[in-house]
Parts: structure tokens; C-alpha cells; sequence
């Protein structure tokens, strides 16, 4: 097979980068966007968490006394989010692949509960309406904020590889797609595309790995 030219819409990890390479890729790579932690006030916090990235994690985890919350539980979106909290000390009685499954089991099984939820700038309405509609009691804090960094890529690209919905906003303000393969972390980030893109493979796990499993697979 000869080199095919694949962007990332994010800048990978090494053994990320070299798992492409190896399966004989040229990989472009650039961060369509920015992720910036804000500080905020851990007061009026609920009797559980709600943590649907791996961003609001980190920046929870570097408020100075977020040990105080590890007597919460935690209900969280990603196996990734997961794992870092847990490692970190925190009681994760509930994780998912999407938030709206995440809404599912809440709704369903803890709708006696109350709720804090971490969230971004640009998060989906998908968790606080399914919430809201279901009368459950919670508030929401801002962690982060993702700026868009959009680009303009000039070489020609075979596929391209999509993590966030924003991603897809900021590639699409410089660039447009037209015949690529696109490959997305999760079905949010394909619903982004625009409706005229029909070449789209779905990661079987919402993770980095898998979007790239998905990508060597396909092209092999």
C-alpha cells in the first residue's frame, strides 16, 4: 500500500501518531481546538456528580480541594473519564458511552437523586433537558471552555479523523469536505457533518484508539 494522507483534527499522542505511521499513513495533524480550565467555586455541590469529558475531569481535578467530593458519587460519560477518576479517588457508580444513555440510566434509576454537573462552554443540551424534563434536581458549574482554532489545510487529504463536534465546526469554517473519508469518535460528531457527506465510520468505542482502529481497518 502506498502512504495515504490522513489529518487529525487534534495533535495525537507519539504512540498514537506511530500506530498510523506504521500502517503506512503521512499524518497531518493540527488542534482544531483549545481547551482552557476556569476556576470556579465548589460550593452549593449535590449529593452526586455528573462528568461527561475527559476535560471537566482534569479541570475538576485541579481545583485545590476537590478532594472534599470524594465522598460523592459519580455518574460519568467515557471509559477514559472513568478510569481518571477513579484513579484519583473518586466513586464512579455509573459510566457510558454517550451522555444520552447517561440521561437514561439517571432518569430511570436515580431520579430520587440530585445532581451537580461539570460542564463545558459549548456542551450539548442532550443531559440538562432529559434532566429537566424528568423534574430531577441538579445545577450546573462550568469547568472549561473550548475555544474554536480553526485552519486552513492545503494538502490533499485522503481522511480525516473527527473527536468533538466543535472539531468538526472549526475544520469546516477554513475548509470543506468533499470526498474524504471522514471517521468520528462517536455518533454527536457525525451528527455535525453536514448532511452532504456521506462517506462516515463511526469508532465501535468512543475513544482516540478506536477512531484510529476504525481508520487502519478500513484503508488495509
Amino acid at each position: 500500500m502506498s502512504n495515504i494522507n490522513i489529518l487529525s483534527t487534534k495533535i495525537l499522542s507519539d504512540n498514537q501518531k506511530q500506530a498510523l505511521e506504521s500502517a503506512n499513513f503521512n499524518v497531518i495533524e493540527a488542534d482544531f481546538i483549545q481547551i482552557k480550565n476556569q476556576k470556579f467555586e465548589l460550593n452549593e455541590i449535590n449529593d452526586n456528580l455528573i462528568i461527561t469529558s475527559q476535560n471537566a475531569a482534569q479541570s475538576l481535578l485541579l481545583q485545590p480541594d476537590c478532594d472534599a467530593l470524594k465522598t460523592k458519587n459519580v455518574f460519568c460519560v467515557g471509559l477514559k473519564t472513568k478510569i481518571l477518576l477513579s484513579e484519583s479517588g473518586f466513586n464512579v457508580i455509573a459510566y457510558t458511552g454517550y451522555a444520552s444513555d447517561l440521561a437514561e440510566i439517571i432518569t430511570l434509576i436515580y431520579a430520587n437523586e440530585s445532581y451537580t454537573f461539570f460542564s463545558g462552554n459549548l456542551r450539548k443540551e442532550t443531559l440538562p433537558k432529559a434532566l429537566k424534563e424528568a423534574k430531577i434536581k441538579f445545577n450546573e458549574i462550568q469547568v472549561y471552555e473550548t475555544s474554536l482554532t480553526p485552519q486552513k489545510i492545503k494538502a490533499a487529504v485522503e481522511a480525516i479523523l473527527f473527536f468533538s463536534p466543535s472539531g468538526v465546526e472549526s475544520y469546516l469554517k477554513e475548509n470543506t469536505i468533499k470526498k474524504e473519508l471522514c471517521f468520528c469518535i462517536g455518533e454527536t460528531t457525525a451528527d455535525a457533518l453536514p448532511k452532504t457527506v456521506k462517506n462516515i465510520i463511526i469508532a465501535a468505542q468512543p475513544s482516540i484508539e478506536d477512531v484510529i482502529e476504525e481508520c487502519i481497518e478500513e484503508y488495509k
